[in-house]
C-alpha cells in the first residue's frame, strides 16, 4: 500500500469516527434540551462529513491537500465555542476527538500549533469554571492524549520518510534510483517550460565494466561503484541530482545549466574520474552523453532518449569521451 492510499484510509477513518462521536453528542444535547450545543455538535459533524468527502475527492493527491488545514481550523474554533457555550461544568471531552484528528491528519508542525492553541483555550475555560484540582486533572488527561498523538505522528512521519528514502535510493550506490528519475526529471521539465530557465542532463557509463567484473568479481566492482558514486557527489553542484540506473550507469540532472555549462560539467566529471586512483581498477574511464532541454521536449523520455543516443555516439567514437547531442535538428 502506498503512503497516499494509507493516508486516505487513515483520514477517512479518523473523520468517520469523529462524525459518529459528534452525532452522539448532538443526540445527547438534544435529549437534554441544550439546543445551542446540539447545533454546534451538528456543525462539527458536518465538518467531519466534509472532511470525508474532501479526502475522497483528493485521494490521489492526499500528500498535497491544504484543505484539511482550513477545515480543521474551523472545526477547532467550533469546539472552543462549544466549550465556552456549555452550561455544564466540564465538557472538555468535546475536544478529545479534535486533538486526535489534528495529529492524525495535519503535518506535525501545523498540528502542534493548532492543538496547543485548542488546549490553551480549554485550560483557560477550566480554571475559570472548575476547581483548580479538577482543572489540573482534566488538563493532565488532555496533555497525555496530546503526547500520545504527537508520538504517533512523529513516529509515522519518520517511518514514512525512511520508506520513501528506501524506495527512491539505490541500495548498492546510495544514489537516487531510476524509479525516482522520471518523476524528478518531469518536474524539472515543467519548471523549465514555465520559467524559461535552461536544463541539461548527462548519462554516464563506466567503460569496460564487464571486463572488470570478469577480472575482479561482482563484489569488488560493487565496491568500486560506491566509490564512483561518492566521487560524483563531490563533483556535482548543490541543486544537481545523481541517479544510478544500473551497474556502471548513472544519470545527472542539472537544473539552470545551458549547453555550455553541461559541456564543462561533463568534461570535469570525465577528468575527475579518469585521473583518480581506484581501489579495484586502478584507473577507469567513462563515456558521457549530454543534452539540453529544448521547447519540443515535453516528457522525460525525450531527454533520456537523447542523452542515451549521445552516450552511444561517445562509445562508438572510442569511449573515454563526452558527446553533446542538441535538442533540435538544426543545432550546430
Amino acid at each position: 500500500m502506498t503512503e497516499t492510499r494509507l493516508r486516505t484510509l487513515t483520514h477517512t477513518l479518523a473523520y468517520s469516527l469523529t462524525l459518529l462521536f459528534m452525532i452522539a453528542l448532538a443526540i445527547q444535547n438534544l435529549r437534554y434540551g441544550f439546543y445551542d450545543l446540539f447545533y454546534l455538535a451538528m456543525a462539527l459533524g458536518l465538518g467531519a462529513a466534509g472532511g470525508i468527502a474532501y479526502t475522497l475527492v483528493k485521494r490521489r493527491r492526499q500528500l498535497m491537500a491544504p484543505g484539511h488545514t482550513v477545515l480543521l481550523s474551523m472545526m477547532n474554533l467550533l469546539a472552543v465555542l462549544a466549550v465556552f457555550a456549555s452550561p455544564q461544568p466540564d465538557v472538555s471531552h468535546w475536544t478529545l476527538a479534535l486533538i486526535l484528528l489534528n495529529l492524525l491528519i495535519l503535518p506535525l508542525r501545523t498540528a502542534l500549533a493548532l492543538t496547543l492553541a485548542l488546549i490553551a483555550c480549554v485550560a483557560i475555560w477550566l480554571f475559570m469554571t472548575t476547581t483548580a484540582t479538577q482543572a489540573l486533572v482534566t488538563l493532565g488527561g488532555l496533555l497525555l492524549l496530546f503526547g500520545a498523538g504527537v508520538f504517533y505522528s512523529w513516529h509515522y512521519s519518520n517511518m514514512a520518510q525512511s520508506a520513501e528514502d528506501l524506495a527512491i535510493t539505490d541500495s548498492q550506490t546510495g544514489a537516487h534510483n531510476a524509479r525516482f528519475l522520471d518523476e524528478t526529471l518531469q518536474k524539472e521539465i515543467s519548471r523549465a517550460r514555465a520559467t524559461g530557465n535552461p536544463l541539461s542532463v548527462i548519462q554516464l557509463h563506466v567503460d569496460h565494466l564487464d571486463e572488470m567484473t570478469d577480472l575482479h568479481g561482482p563484489d569488488r566492482v560493487a565496491l568500486l561503484m560506491r566509490e564512483v558514486t561518492q566521487t560524483l557527489f563531490g563533483v556535482i553542484r548543490a541543486g544537481d541530482t545523481l541517479y544510478a540506473l544500473g551497474t556502471g550507469d548513472f544519470f545527472l540532472v542539472l537544473p539552470f545549466t545551458p549547453e555550455e555549462g553541461v559541456r564543462v560539467m561533463a568534461e570535469r566529471v570525465r577528468r575527475t574520474l579518469g585521473e583518480a586512483e581506484w581501489p579495484v581498477a586502478g584507473r577507469l574511464t567513462v563515456s558521457l552523453g549530454c543534452t539540453a532541454w529544448a521547447t519540443s521536449d515535453t516528457t522525460s523520455d525525450h531527454l533520456r532518449d537523447r542523452a542515451g543516443a549521445a552516450l552511444q555516439e561517445a562509445q562508438q567514437r572510442g569511449t573515454d569521451r563526452a558527446w553533446f547531442l542538441p535538442g533540435h535538428p538544426n543545432a550546430a
